[in-house]
């Protein structure tokens, strides 16, 4: 079959309808509707149905801007009331500890294969953040009555440990493409993604907060569209200027209130 812009909007959206129908089933039983889009994915697949797809400037694209949806999607949900006597607890979980677990894993990896040591903690860091859309829909869909302060501390870490993961997998990546820069000449990437991003989150969440209640739409259909387009301009925006855009979505989406 010959992809066109019309075979491919019918395929895609025949494929997200019968996964929303079908995680609306799987919803109820605990399981992550991510396991569900990855296995439908991999039915219709060149191993499966036969669709064949192999561009990665259109899938880093759409990973791009699922990405943002997902973490706007976790700034929105966060309710300060619940994180506010956990916030020290889940930043260091989301940082610090995101790190931890990127450098042991790819510690292991170089230990037990033939990588490098860059190698390793690249692999470290792809995987080092838990899924926070898969976390959402476990704690949710199950109702857990998880004890003391867990079920907060764990969705404000899961909800904001992408960005550290993301720097550290650019980080990484460049030292396994220059190995000669060695360990040191990531750590101004590193700050510098990492502070530009939380300056320019803060800085928008309270510009988006101003326009949304000041703006006085004529119809309340527009504001959803307005919304995401605050959130595009400030991904876009952070990632013109050299900060992390993911933090910035994140931290955008915190003082959003309707």
């Amino acid at each position: 079959m010959t992809l066109t812009i019309e075979n491919i909007l019918l395929i895609g959206s025949l494929l997200l309808l019968v996964s929303i129908v079908a995680g609306k089933t799987t919803f109820r039983f605990g399981v992550p509707t991510l396991l569900l889009f990855l296995t439908i994915g991999m039915i219709a697949g060149s191993e499966g149905l036969g669709i064949h797809f192999d561009d990665p400037q259109i899938a880093r694209f759409i990973g791009i801007v699922s990405l943002n949806f997902i973490l706007f999607s976790g700034g929105l949900d966060t309710d300060w009331k619940f994180v506010r006597p956990i916030l020290w607890q889940g930043v260091v979980l989301s940082s610090p500890g995101v790190l931890l677990t990127a450098v042991t894993l790819g510690i292991f990896v170089w230990a037990v294969t033939d990588f490098t040591i860059y190698e390793g903690l690249l692999l470290g860091s792809i995987v080092s953040s838990t899924d926070a859309a898969a976390v959402f829909s476990i704690l949710r869909s199950r109702g857990m009555a998880l004890k003391s302060k867990l079920r907060p501390t764990l969705e404000l870490e899961s909800g904001s440990n992408d960005p550290m993961a993301y720097v550290l997998t650019i980080a990484f990546l460049g030292l396994v493409l220059n190995p000669g820069q060695g360990f040191l000449s990531i750590l101004p990437l590193f700050f510098q993604q990492m502070v530009i991003g939380t300056l320019a989150g803060f800085l928008f969440g309270k510009a988006s907060t101003f326009v949304i209640n000041k703006i006085h739409l004529d119809y309340d259909g527009l504001y959803p569209p307005l919304v995401i387009s605050i959130m595009f301009i400030a991904f876009s925006a952070t990632d013109f200027i050299g900060g992390n855009g993911f933090l910035a979505v994140y931290l955008t989406a915190l003082p959003v209130r309707f």
